[in-house]
């Protein structure tokens, strides 16, 4: 799979918390840096998630924003 997004982050799914309509699914990405993503249930199952797969996440924003 080839993307334009620059920011990919590979690591493993270390959990996946199911909601009525939406998942959180947190990636490990290293250097204790979890990565949290909100998709949708269907995308869990289309994909085939399961914690312990490695999976990338794929960042493309308009903005960053920063807080102190």
């Amino acid at each position: 799979m080839k993307l334009s997004a620059r920011n990919q982050m590979h690591g493993k799914i270390v959990s996946i918390d199911m909601g009525v309509t939406t998942a959180r699914v947190k990636i490990d990405v290293g250097h204790g840096i979890v990565i949290t993503s909100s998709i949708t249930n269907e995308a869990v199952d289309d994909l085939g998630l399961a914690v312990g797969d490695s999976a990338v996440a794929v960042i493309k924003a308009s903005d960053v924003i920063i807080g102190k």
